[in-house]
Order: C-alpha cells, then structure tokens, then sequence
C-alpha cells in the first residue's frame, strides 16, 4: 500500500505526529494508500518554506521566467496526464474518462497562467498635483493558502495554484482528506518542472488540524478555498479576524431552464449533462430542472425514458457513465435527501434508491423527482449527488422568480431559440455564470464564481490572478522644493 508524506520545501516529509490514515477507493470500498495527518507544526513548516522561496529564489525571478517554469509544469502535466487521472479515479471514483480530459485540460490551465504572468501591468494616473509622476503596480500577496474539496481534486487545486504562481505568490494547499492522492502526485511534479524548493507545498490531514492553522496563520496572506457553504463561512469569518482576502468557491442549487420553444432534443442532454454528469457531485449542478408547463409531462417522460439506460459501474470501463459516490458520509447524505423528498411530498419518478449490487454497494441511481415546489428542502439545499428536481413554471417571468429564489447564485442555464428570451433571462438571474443552450462549459479564459451565497472572488480567467495580487501606488516628485509641511498638498 503507497504511503504518502507531505510535501513540503521540494521534498516528500513524515508528519510531525507520526500518524497515518487510510484513503479507501470508493468504487471496490478497498483502502489503497495510506495518508499522512498533518497537524499545526507541519503547517508551521511548510509556510515557512513558502514565505521563505517568496522572499528568496522564487522572490528574485522576473515575471517572464516564471511563465517559463509555468510552461514546463504545463508539458509535464500532460504528459504525466494519464498517471494523474488514474490516481485520481482510484481516490474519488471519477470516471477516468473524465479525469483524463481533466487532468489535459489542466495543463491549458498552467499555459494560460505562463503566458498571463508577465502581462500584468499597472498604469499612469493623470492626477491633479503637479510635478507628481503617479502609477500603480501589483505585487504578489506572499503565501497562499489553499483549500481543495474532494470531487475534483485536480482541476480545482490547479484553478488556484496557476494563478497565484502566475502572480508570483507561493503556496501551501490541504487537499480534503477523503482524496489528497491526486494532489501530492500533481505537487511532485514542480521539483521535476525546475521550481525552487519552498513555492509549492501540500500538508494533508483534518480540517481542524490543518484547515484552521493554515486559515490563520499569521504568515499567510490569502485564502483560497471550494467547499460546502458551512466551511466556507467558517473560513471567511476566521479569515476576516485575521484581516486576510479570501477566494470562496461555494454551493449552488442553480437553474436549468427548457423553454417551450428549446430544441428539446439538445435541452434533454443539457438536462443529463447538468445533473448526472460527474455523478451529480458538482457545484455547478442543474439540479433544479424548471421546465415550462406546456410541455412538462413530455420532457418528464423523456427523461425517465433516457436515465433508464444510463450505466452504472466500474469507472475505469469505458461504458460506465455514472461512477459510484466519492465517499461513504456523502452517499449516507444523498439518501437522507431522497427520503426528505419524498416525506415533503415530492414523487420519485426515477432512481430513489441504493445500488449494493454493484463494487463496493457506494452507488446511487439517477432519481427524478417531480411534483417539487421550490419551497421544498429538495428545491433548496444542496444534494450533491445525482438527484434531480422537477418544478413546472408557466412564463418567463415565473422563471426567472423561481430561478433566482434560493440563497445560491452559482450559475444557471436557459435553453431557447429566441435571442430576445435569452437576453432576458441572462439579465434577470442572479447568478455568476449563465449558459444559453449549454451546461457545465467552463474554460481557463473565462471567470468563475457566485453570487449570494455561492462565494465570494473569481477563479479563472484575467479576474483569477488579480486575487493574488496587491495593487500599489507609487508618487515621485519632481519638485526641487518641498511645498509647506504643515499643509497636506
């Protein structure tokens, strides 16, 4: 059984308390590695390390050789792609499908950052004082803190990592404990790229023993964190007492809304796609489906018909399409959801139920609940799992209430042929992405993020990397006198 140390300052270190514990695959119920459980000392060290490579060799690099060293992780991400997406399939149960595609796309993420490094630029303030040459520059932020959830590992760690090295910050990331494989296989591979000791580095274990000490840590100046909604106000609240910024990637119960008028075809598998896709353990899910009345009934009989065919297995097959529950409280969670629903009145028209027969017995069957008013637990907590809600709505302006009457504002789709609708809908939703006759797209070019209680900041895109940095404004005075000192100028 692999053992995994943490990372810290280049190298592969034992926990300071000793102790293990194990990491299970969710598909055989098997544990396959054994994980160390870091506490606060090791998290002492590894921003020690961190503070230490931004104030030296790290510190010392100019913008450009940093996207050079960014650019050769990148090639080395893809071509370690494979071996990653395995480790990560063996830890959190996506399909290796899915987890390949992650695991290259990944390394785009790590280009974009490469080529972003050294394009970020101040500018000159005209102002009103004269003989004052005024401008901004950005400096990075120092160390950062990262806080990655266990659905996809991966891609989440790189959505922060890539642009707070991009911007010249270093880091220290606490991957969850139920699939930390993945991430400490990703951090080996910068000793390989050529980074100086110290700029990336991974402490694993417990969010009260690792989580907390990194939030607060006094040598930490940011956090980045994706995860539920509890843990993220657990973390904005200890960072602001603290005075750190903070990145928040939370929860969503977004809108996938099928007009009458939508190709419905396409509507179909953007429905699918929304919320069975990744085993419904996305933040990004459609999980409240509101279709019009007009056609409810059809879309419903279409739905059932197409999930009854859908393929539940081992995720390393090729045909397996629904993977099972990443890990055994999250699977309990989905169940008790479905029972909510079901004593709050709501019809399962599909699924409902556990899949002991198949691996480990950690799988679920793609449920469909109609008859769903949005003031149900169902309509308005997060499921994570692959549970889908049904709510008719008659108009467009019904929709958009119904659409934006949740605490989340994650995101949201409209699928419609009319151009007028769709810009109708993508200015009433609250939400921070809206996708018109798509679901889940998202793209390193492109910010990410929420509204209302889905989080806080952006990753992706030019947005992401201005959350490592620091903006300063720099006077210099070209006045050979200085003007009355007692009289601010």
């Amino acid at each position: 059984m692999r053992h995994y140390g943490h990372y810290i300052n280049g190298e592969e270190v034992s926990p300071h308390s000793g102790e293990h514990f194990s990491t299970e695959n969710p598909f055989t119920g098997e544990p396959w590695a054994m994980i160390s459980r870091g506490d606060g000392i090791d998290v002492d060290l590894a921003v020690a390390a961190a503070k230490q490579a931004g104030e030296g060799e790290w510190g010392a690099l100019s913008a450009t050789d940093r996207g050079r060293l960014l650019r050769g992780l990148a090639d080395l991400v893809r071509e370690k792609a494979p071996h990653l997406a395995q480790i990560e399939m063996t830890d959190n149960g996506k399909l290796f499908a899915e987890a390949l595609v992650q695991a290259r796309y990944m390394s785009d993420y790590f280009h974009y950052y490469a080529g972003l490094a050294d394009k970020v630029e101040g500018r000159v303030i005209p102002t009103d004082k004269a003989g004052v040459f005024t401008y901004t520059k950005y400096e990075p932020k120092g160390v950062i803190g990262i806080i990655t959830p266990w659905n996809s590992p991966l891609s989440l760690a790189s959505w922060k990592i890539a642009p707070a090295l991009a911007a010249g910050c270093t880091v220290v990331v606490k991957p969850s404990e139920f699939t930390s494989a993945s991430t400490l296989e990703l951090v080996s591979l910068f000793e390989e790229a050529g980074f100086p000791p110290g700029v990336i580095n991974a402490v694993t274990g417990f969010g009260a023993e690792v989580g907390e000490p990194l939030v607060v840590h006094p040598d930490v100046a940011h956090i980045g964190f994706t995860g539920g909604g509890e843990a993220g106000r657990r973390i904005y609240s200890s960072a602001a007492s603290h005075l750190k910024t903070v990145t928040l990637e939370l929860g969503g119960k977004s809108p996938n809304i099928i007009f009458d008028d939508a190709d419905l075809d396409q509507a179909l598998k953007g429905a699918i796609a929304g919320i069975f896709a990744a085993t419904g353990q996305s933040c990004q899910a459609g999980s409240r489906l509101l279709v019009q009345e007009s056609i409810h009934d059809e879309f419903v009989e279409r739905l059932v018909a197409y999930v009854a065919d859908i393929t539940l297995g081992d995720p390393a097959a090729a045909d397996t399409q629904i993977g099972p529950v990443a890990n055994r409280p999250q699977f309990d969670k989905i169940l008790r959801y479905i029972d909510i629903a079901t004593s709050e009145g709501a019809t399962c028209v599909a699924g409902g139920r556990a899949r002991p027969d198949i691996g480990s017995g950690q799988f679920i069957e793609p449920t469909i609940f109609t008859g769903v008013e949005n003031g149900m637990r169902i309509a308005q907590e997060e499921v994570f799992g692959p549970v889908l809600s049904v709510i008719p709505f008659k108009d467009e302006e019904d929709a958009i209430r119904i659409g934006n009457d949740v605490v989340f504002g994650l995101a949201g789709a409209v699928w419609t042929r009319s151009l007028r609708r769709a810009m109708l809908l993508t200015d009433k939703l609250k939400a921070g992405t809206i996708w018109v006759n798509n679901y889940r797209a998202t793209s390193f070019t492109s910010p990410f993020g929420g509204f209302k209680q889905s989080g806080v900041g952006r990753e992706s895109g030019q947005e992401a990397i201005k959350e490592y940095l620091e903006t300063k404004c720099v006077w210099i005075s070209s006045d050979l006198d200085v003007a009355n000192p007692f009289v601010k100028r």
